[in-house]
């Protein structure tokens, strides 16, 4: 197969508190063949809140991402986290349909020496394994296939909604996930919560009910015979993972559940250790339940 080059846009969660989701979305592509040049002056998407305050400098800022993208001679942008590539594929459509706004925005953009040009998709690390690389090419790259591990898949709500701007499958009965967690290997659970919100954009204002609906999130994946919860978004991982401590003071069950990010899984079934995916990390430790799993 043809060789995939993405212009990488980490986002500002994988330079902070998902240091380990950088590691292993760079080592696993590496593994796979995939080249991964990072985009170079990249800037905060927003996180879906800058709009509320300024409408026009959310769309500008993610023109000028896409726009460095462009410059760089790269036709399409990876990200791994599902606000990131929400915010630059809501620029991306309002620019491409509203000549008015495309125009005003290169304006801002000129002094800098860059224009958007509209010519650089935005994807996410499961669709380009999905789409772009193709399951049945992976599966030729599992060297330790995770046959004893089961799996919650968790997708969050912005790798999926608004439809019209997301599009990449059915938001109500995605599938994604589970193809690629088939291809690893591994069983994926059928459990109530793994189309929830993680509740992270509202922890604040609505605290007791994002911790309850987490909690949730990880009694049903207990429940239903989850070793593990796997996510695609670096926030809806903090949230659940960060903030399980907190959860579990609003449940009498034990709700401990290890999360995992999605390449950290990819990169189990390639063959790398707990250790090299940074998996020792997060607060929740997977690493005594991935002990026994691992074949």
């Amino acid at each position: 197969m043809a060789k995939l080059r993405y212009a990488f846009f980490p986002g500002c969660t994988l330079e902070s508190a998902a240091g380990e989701l950088k590691v292993s979305t760079e080592k696993t592509c590496k593994a796979l063949g995939i080249e991964l040049a990072e985009v170079p002056g990249w800037t905060c998407c927003g996180a879906a809140q800058i709009q509320d305050i300024d409408d026009f400098l959310g769309v500008a800022i993610n023109a000028r991402n896409i726009a460095l993208a462009e410059k760089a001679g790269f036709d399409k942008m990876l990200t791994v986290c599902n606000t990131c590539t929400l915010m630059l594929r809501t620029a991306k459509k309002r620019l491409d349909e509203d000549e008015a706004l495309r125009a005003k925005v290169n304006e801002a953009l000129a002094p800098m020496g860059l224009e958007y040009k509209g010519t650089c998709e935005i994807t996410h690390y499961l669709w380009a394994l999905v789409q772009d690389y193709g399951l049945d090419e992976l599966k030729k790259h599992v060297k330790r296939p995770l046959t004893n591990l089961n799996v919650a898949n968790f997708y969050g709500c912005h790798i999926l909604m608004p439809p019209d701007v997301m599009g990449f499958e059915n938001p109500r009965n995605p599938q994604s996930m589970e193809m690629l967690a088939d291809a690893l290997g591994s069983h994926s659970v059928d459990f109530e919560q793994r189309l929830a919100c993680c509740g992270f954009h509202s922890i604040y204002p609505a605290e007791r009910e994002a911790l309850i609906s987490n909690g949730v999130s990880c009694l049903t994946a207990r429940e239903a015979g989850a070793d593990c919860l796997v996510t695609p978004c670096p926030l809806c991982h903090m949230a659940i993972d960060m903030w399980q401590a907190d959860s579990q003071k609003r449940f009498d069950a034990n709700i401990t559940m290890p999360v995992l990010h999605l390449p950290q899984l990819v990169g189990l079934a390639l063959g790398f250790t707990p250790k090299e995916m940074a998996i020792d990390r997060h607060v929740v430790k997977a690493a005594p339940m991935l002990e026994g799993k691992l074949a």
